[in-house]
């Protein structure tokens, strides 16, 4: 997109308020490189594929004919104003909107290519493969390592031994080990909240998920703590498919592979982050990211 210029009071040249938004964007993405975080070209393995998905609350239609694919072991970034859908079609991935009375859908969306909403489908299985992370941190109150092993508790685990195995692993994918190894058996809730969303996110990788999906998962921390997430989530995708939901614009530039723009519970547009932000197709797109609406 050409830069457009305007004259100053000082008679000097200044960029547009779009241009300089989208140069900036530029930028985030060009020190992301520089950092040899190039975001991953999408494969031909997706582990998602949603196949012309619409859904309903009640009455209230949420989400108009979604169709997307989520290549393995990448970053999909999904964002749009508030109430547009994206925390919808987040927990549809994992049928979390089941839990809500008069919810119903079309279409498909297929996990492995299978779909999800078969019937007779295990919906406890399916959660331990998509685990979920939520906005705000949500440490049950135990201790640091009964979080952790909680849902390997749960699935029948009592090798001690193994336990703390888990612990471990998931406390070091976590970026947490090094904390709070001398802590394990104090309170969670005595954490950080920084520390607490890392915990959560333990506690996911505990039930050795295959995708992570997280709402938000830095909205509530302070930049100390947000960078933290952010470094895990690279980490974290040589593993496993993330799926990220969040307000925060440079966040998904700096984090995710793939962009996906919703608006009004439509897909408007979906693409590779580093086209999507600096050479966006859809002039509707072009105008979020570059702040005239929203």
């Amino acid at each position: 997109m050409a830069a457009r210029i305007a004259p100053t009071r000082s008679g000097q040249l200044a960029l547009t308020r779009c241009c300089v938004s989208t140069l900036s964007y530029s930028a985030i993405i060009s020190e992301r490189h520089q950092n040899g975080r190039v975001p991953v070209a999408p494969g031909v393995d997706n582990k998602f594929h949603v196949k012309a998905l619409s859904f309903w609350y009640g009455a209230t239609q949420a989400l108009f004919d979604i169709s997307l694919a989520i290549p393995e072991r990448s970053v999909l970034a999904l964002i749009g104003p508030s109430g547009c859908g994206k925390s919808t079609f987040l927990r549809v991935l994992n049928r979390m909107n089941d839990l809500i009375e008069g919810t119903r859908h079309v279409g498909e969306v297929l996990l492995d290519g299978q779909d999800i909403f078969r019937r007779g489908n295990d919906l406890v299985d399916l959660r331990r493969r998509v685990g979920m992370v939520f906005q705000k941190s949500n440490p049950f109150p135990k201790t640091v390592f009964e979080n952790v092993v909680f849902g390997p508790r749960v699935a029948g685990v009592r090798n001690r031994s193994l336990l703390q195995e888990i612990a471990e692993r998931c406390l070091r994918q976590a970026a947490l080990w090094e904390e709070i190894k001398d802590r394990l058996h104090h309170s969670a809730l005595d954490l950080s909240g920084g520390q607490q969303q890392r915990l959560c996110i333990a506690r996911a990788l505990a039930t050795d998920p295959e995708v992570l999906l997280m709402d938000e998962p830095a909205s509530a921390l302070d930049p100390a703590s947000t960078t933290r997430i952010e470094d895990l989530i690279y980490e974290l995708k040589k593993r496993y498919t993330i799926v990220i939901v969040t307000h925060n614009m440079q966040q998904a530039a700096r984090v995710s592979d793939l962009t996906a723009f919703f608006f009004h519970g439509h897909l408007i547009e979906l693409g590779p982050t580093d086209q999507l932000y600096t050479r966006p197709t859809v002039k509707q797109t072009e105008d979020y990211i570059t702040g005239r609406f929203g």
